[in-house]
């Protein structure tokens, strides 16, 4: 099932590589150059790069593995998150990457000369987000012969990326690529903070609604808007224990596992996020 931010990037990332490769055969005009992000004291560096590079990739082969993947992952974490949620995730791993790439040309460990292009740091954020939410979802990588839990593929490619990176073995902008997923890792730990807190918050408010007494206060509750209350409250509470039940199914047997119902409930709560 495709879902709509995801199926909007897509569309997005494949038109601006098809219109840079019209640029480059009929204008002589390269659209990486001037769209790419280069090291903010670069005379080529321009404000709008921060964005625009997200969007530009190198040959076929780069964009294929990106969309591939933020197709694998990202319609997954959209379904689990919602698209508004996971729009915000996206860009911040996306400029997470980005960031991370400018204070490696500050501090000497990527050249100032080079720019960066790609949607990798966002994709590897979203990666990264997967292996966090669903750490035991068995995964098949070639030309690796047997299954792998997220978890254990996300910690590998990380360290892959760090040693690439150290090494300078290519042009690959591996620390943008970390950027997006370190990125990706604090802004979970803070909507996962972020969540516990506004839980334990309520829970407090609702024990001292149940508890407190006053001698000269009485509370009264309309009999019909009591009613009303509980009847939408229960049925709140019924559609989250079925979210809950499908997401910890994903976690168990994987995302193929569903029915079409169940990717139903799935895609709809996820809209209305």
């Amino acid at each position: 099932m495709m879902t709509k931010a995801v199926k909007w990037l897509l569309i997005i990332n494949i038109a601006a590589f098809i219109i840079s490769g019209i640029a480059g055969i009929v204008w002589k005009l390269n659209l990486n150059v001037l769209l790419g992000l280069f090291y903010v004291e670069s005379p080529y560096f321009l404000p709008f790069q921060i964005i625009t590079h997200m969007f530009m990739h190198g040959d076929i082969w780069h964009i294929f593995f990106n969309m591939f993947a933020l197709w694998m992952f990202g319609r997954i974490m959209e379904q689990t998150w919602g698209w508004k949620k996971f729009l915000i995730f996206y860009f911040v791993c996306g400029l997470g990457g980005a960031l991370t790439q400018e204070v490696g040309q500050l501090i000497g460990l990527i050249s100032p000369q080079d720019y960066i292009i790609g949607a990798s740091g966002a994709v590897m954020g979203i990666m990264l987000a997967f292996g966090m939410i669903y750490p035991n979802e068995k995964m098949f990588i070639i030309p690796i012969p047997f299954p792998l839990k997220a978890k254990y593929f996300v910690i590998g490619y990380a360290v892959y990326e760090v040693i690439l990176g150290l090494l300078h073995v290519d042009r690959t902008a591996h620390f943008a690529h970390l950027g997006g997923m370190l990125f990706g890792f604090l802004l979970i730990l803070y909507w996962r903070w972020k969540s516990k807190k506004i839980s334990n918050h309520t829970s407090s408010r609702m024990k001292w609604r149940t508890t407190s007494t006053h001698p000269n206060m009485t509370v009264s509750y309309n009999k019909n808007e009591r009613s009303r209350d509980y009847e939408f409250n229960a049925k709140k509470k019924e559609q989250n224990d079925e979210i809950d039940r499908i997401l910890e199914k994903i976690r168990r047997d994987g995302y193929a596992c569903l029915s079409e119902e169940e990717k139903r409930k799935l895609f709809e709560a996820s809209n209305n996020n």
